[in-house]
């Protein structure tokens, strides 16, 4: 049995900040899926004994269960001193772009690739149009910050980058983003990222469907 067993399900994002950072620490590592499309998170056992929040993904080790994305993260660094900021000073940048990850980097990109890619035929283009704004705004502000530095929080890697590494390596025509051509700071830090020990495209890391590639909308 792996020391760690990570709760987890290909499409979500959010739950392949820890996969990956578990691949390229080098941890010993298991994943458990989440049947997360026919509504386990939603379950009333399911959230009594995984997670009261009903999300992925839930981190368990030693007989305790962590869940938020970016709290497993900082705990996995300061228990096992991988990816870790190496100074105070550092510790502070990391975090604060780990808070814009959250707030906006992530999240308005899950939600437009959410109504992009999953929601039911019919979702008004104008919400969609919003989502993809606010997503292209944040991309911008992290585009030109990664233009001018090699990872999120200085010269080396840190659990910031994979806060922000989220859904940058799920295809185009499921997000809605074509990275490549549009945020080429982004991009070159994905090159970054993709050369690390232990990277592994989403699907390839966590059990789970795809989604639809077909462009919906």
């Amino acid at each position: 049995m792996a020391k760690y067993k990570l709760h987890c399900f290909g499409a979500s994002g959010n739950a392949y900040k820890v996969a990956l950072y578990l691949n390229c620490a080098g941890l010993d590592w298991e994943p458990a899926e989440v049947d997360f499309f026919n509504g386990q998170t939603r379950d009333a056992v399911w959230r009594a004994d995984i997670n009261a929040m009903g999300e992925a993904p839930v981190l368990e080790v030693g007989g305790r269960k962590f869940a938020q994305s970016g709290a497993i993260l900082t705990w996995l660094a300061e228990t096992t001193g991988r990816f870790s900021p190496s100074t105070a000073d550092q510790r502070i940048e990391a975090l604060r772009w780990m808070f814009f990850d959250n707030h906006k980097f992530t999240s308005y990109l899950a939600t437009h690739r959410f109504l992009f890619s999953v929601a039911p035929p019919g979702t008004d283009p104008a919400v969609v149009a919003f989502f993809k704004a606010r997503a292209d705004a944040a991309y911008s502000i992290a585009d030109k910050h990664l233009s001018a530095h090699p990872f999120v929080a200085g010269a080396q890697p840190t659990i910031a980058d994979f806060s922000m590494a989220g859904y940058v390596f799920y295809p185009a025509d499921e997000t809605g983003i074509d990275i490549a051509k549009s945020y080429p700071g982004i991009d070159d830090w994905r090159g970054r990222i993709m050369a690390l020990d232990g990277w592994k495209d989403p699907y390839d890391l966590m059990p789970g469907r795809r989604l639809p590639s077909q462009v919906r909308r």
